[in-house]
């Protein structure tokens, strides 16, 4: 994994938005109606060849495919995981209808109207295990990677990562019915998502994990005490660890987040809690939401915390949790106060989610979000000439 050697590297969290054209076409396979698969394939691998250039010409270091052929950044694995049945009603289970944010704000939140995956989001139906899980997703699979490294050939990224979805967000979304107890459903998705964090790191990129699921589960269980959350997230990581086996550690992006936009948000779970836990997960980079008002003055936790050997940090200094565009002299502070904690070799400048997590539903004006890019790379520029010297 690239680090901060000269200056300071730029990233994102991993979903960018998706062209009109391709977005009727994802739309069209989620709701089963006839598709052209050669027209699609053909139209995927244009938007992410135009979304890599993007990235590029806005000055972002290391990039992706933006999850353009998915339809969200975690239900994609509907078409990539064998063992569960298709069955009309049975969608993911509301992770906030019962949460500590609807229970204190429900006006606010009446009708989900204000989630990302509200109005406009692409929905597929749900899915139950009735069967033993396997990976079956291996040509879609190479298709993104193909699609990804032929989108690089001539261009002047740094590096290139592929996002993959954890275990524990595949389970939180399908109800099982197959496996006897719960260890051995989270045994099984762990095994069969291995196959796929392999495969992205054997062709050359960096495997990033989502993993919402880690940090809302405490917003999500209002009936569960802190204590208890932890206690979740210690086995949590433990399954993760088993699916990342085998896996150079320096080739592992760990993101996280806490599945909310605009938000009252006052019941995130705090980085002081679950930090420690965190720098268990086999990762050699680390993604977090640190550029938000509930989040940004976590940097000083990470003073009293001993990073493993080569870990690198990931902070978020832009948000997808507001409309307004970062200055990039705030960005620069936000990069300095980590460098001044971790060192500058050990920060790489990010956002703190994505911009388009689920496809047809962002919150945040596509415009907006390459603006806010602009300031994160503007940001990264400044803290780079202050920590190096020179014109960067």
């Amino acid at each position: 994994m690239k680090r901060s050697t000269e200056r300071i590297l730029t990233t994102h969290a991993g979903s960018l938005p998706r062209p009109d054209d391709l977005l009727e076409m994802l739309r069209a396979r989620a709701d089963g109606q006839p598709l052209d698969e050669r027209a699609f394939d053909a139209r995927l691998r244009s938007a992410v060849a135009e979304i890599v250039r993007e990235q590029v010409a806005h000055g972002l270091d290391v990039v992706d495919d933006g999850e353009q052929g998915k339809t969200g950044f975690s239900v994609y694995t509907n078409e990539r995981l064998a063992g569960f049945e298709l069955r009309p009603g049975a969608s993911a289970p509301s992770q906030f209808a019962t949460s500590r944010e609807h229970r204190d704000f429900p006006e606010y939140y009446q009708a989900g109207a204000r989630m990302p995956s509200g109005a406009g989001a692409i929905r597929p139906p749900g899915r139950v295990c009735t069967g033993p899980i396997a990976y079956v997703g291996q040509s879609q699979l190479q298709r993104d990677l193909d699609n990804l490294k032929a989108a690089l050939e001539g261009v002047a990224a740094t590096e290139a990562f592929v996002p993959a979805i954890s275990p524990s967000m595949v389970s939180l979304q399908h109800t099982n019915e197959y496996y006897r107890t719960d260890e051995e459903y989270e045994a099984a998705i762990a095994d069969a998502m291995h196959e796929e964090y392999k495969a992205i790191v054997d062709a050359g990129f960096l495997v990033q994990i989502d993993d919402p699921h880690l940090v809302t589960q405490y917003m999500r269980k209002p009936e569960l005490s802190l204590a208890q959350c932890r206690q979740w997230a210690e086995h949590h990581v433990e399954v993760l660890n088993h699916a990342l086996r085998d896996i150079p550690r320096d080739r592992i992006r760990f993101h996280t987040c806490y599945s909310i936009n605009m938000g009252p948000r006052v019941h995130d779970m705090e980085l002081k809690d679950i930090v420690d836990i965190i720098l268990k997960i086999h990762a050699g980079a680390h993604s977090f939401e640190a550029a938000n008002p509930r989040h940004e003055h976590e940097w000083r936790v990470w003073e009293n915390v001993k990073l493993p050997e080569g870990t690198i940090l990931i902070p978020g200094v832009i948000t997808q949790s507001t409309v307004l565009v970062e200055h990039p002299e705030l960005v620069a502070d936000r990069i300095l106060r980590f460098a001044s904690v971790v060192g500058r070799e050990n920060v790489i400048a990010g956002a703190d989610c994505g911009f388009a997590t689920f496809a047809g539903a962002s919150e945040i004006h596509p415009k907006i979000a390459w603006a806010k890019l602009d300031a994160l790379v503007a940001g990264a520029r400044l803290a780079s000439q202050r920590l190096w010297g020179g014109s960067q």
